[in-house]
């Protein structure tokens, strides 16, 4: 811990001693999304909230509840957000994510939206309509090689919400090279370091396939291993995977779908104490671990945790449905 935030630290902790009319909350109520990782060869195994250990800054943090996001608390929105790189070809993957599409529970809702020259564009809200949504993808048009992370941050950030009605998922499966040609950095991208951070403050899980541009031949490999890089940045620190195999594209979507679909099944809400940031709030890494053997699960590093005067975060409110 550096020497700013112990003294951040004990600039929280002494006043409790200084004055016993100041008083602050032990904890702060926080929610997250724990994903039991691979369980190759047999069912993935029941969760309980004594099976997790969960620590702020090397601190052990009270676990409250562990809940089964099945049933009738399995509520996702599901968003699909694929890239118009430049001469994309996606042949016949289209076919395999519109049976992804379909193939989802009745309690999954599922948007459609691309990226279009680095912008956003939204076709479809997130709807039970299934087949709706799948009328919805087209054919990627090409585009000018921009970056697909601020496309991503607008997305997380315009978000359609509804009304309140209990916890509920949101996860995104981003489909893009991830080359930011405007990058001055190879392995450190502003814009994915922002839309990483839209992503952990509104607990929204991204799982990310790599597909290239037609001519990644002709590319210069080091962007393309950035892209990657910043594919796989974003997606494992929120909680979710990327899917890649080399530099070209992959022969089949079909098995990482069914991984994608197996995560999206196996998935917990986790409720614990955090100690509370300071102002309004800030966004802090916590670290979950399994007390089980050869037994991982995914989160994402860091969580919103509100300040003092802030309420409880995390998965509060219910999708609208179209």
């Amino acid at each position: 811990m550096s020497r700013i935030t112990k003294l951040a630290s004990l600039a929280l902790v002494c006043p409790l001693f200084a004055c016993a009319e100041t008083t602050f909350p032990a904890g702060t109520p926080v929610q997250m999304i724990v994903t039991v990782g691979h369980h190759y060869g047999h069912p993935a195994r029941a969760l309980t909230k004594d099976d997790l250990i969960v620590t702020q800054h090397f601190e052990p943090l009270p676990v409250m509840d562990l809940i089964p996001l099945r049933g009738d608390r399995a509520s996702l929105e599901l968003f699909l957000l694929v890239d118009h790189c430049s001469n994309c070809e996606p042949g016949s993957k289209f076919e395999e994510l519109s049976r992804f599409i379909t193939s989802q529970p009745p309690a999954t809702t599922v948007g459609i939206a691309y990226i279009q020259n680095g912008r956003l564009q939204l076709a479809l809200n997130p709807t039970t309509d299934h087949e709706r949504a799948v009328k919805a993808l087209s054919t990627p048009e090409g585009s000018k090689p921009a970056s697909p992370f601020g496309a991503l941050a607008e997305l997380i950030r315009s978000w359609p919400q509804g009304p309140s009605r209990g916890p509920y998922r949101r996860a995104v499966l981003m489909i893009s090279n991830g080359i930011n040609p405007s990058a001055t950095d190879k392995l450190q991208d502003p814009s994915a370091e922002a839309a990483l951070a839209e992503a952990q403050r509104a607990g929204v899980t991204v799982y990310v396939i790599y597909h290239p541009s037609a001519d990644y031949r002709s590319t210069d490999y080091s962007q393309i291993y950035a892209g990657q890089v910043q594919l796989s940045h974003v997606a494992e620190e929120t909680g979710g995977e990327a899917y890649f195999l080399g530099f070209g594209p992959l022969p089949s979507l079909a098995p990482f779908l069914t991984d994608l679909s197996d995560h999206l099944a196996n998935q917990y809400l986790l409720e614990f104490d955090a100690n509370p940031a300071e102002g309004s709030g800030a966004l802090e890494p916590v670290t979950v671990k399994s007390k089980i053997a050869d037994l991982d699960v995914m989160v994402p590093d860091k969580v919103w945790v509100p300040g003092h005067a802030s309420g409880p975060t995390g998965a509060t409110k219910a999708p609208r449905q179209e």
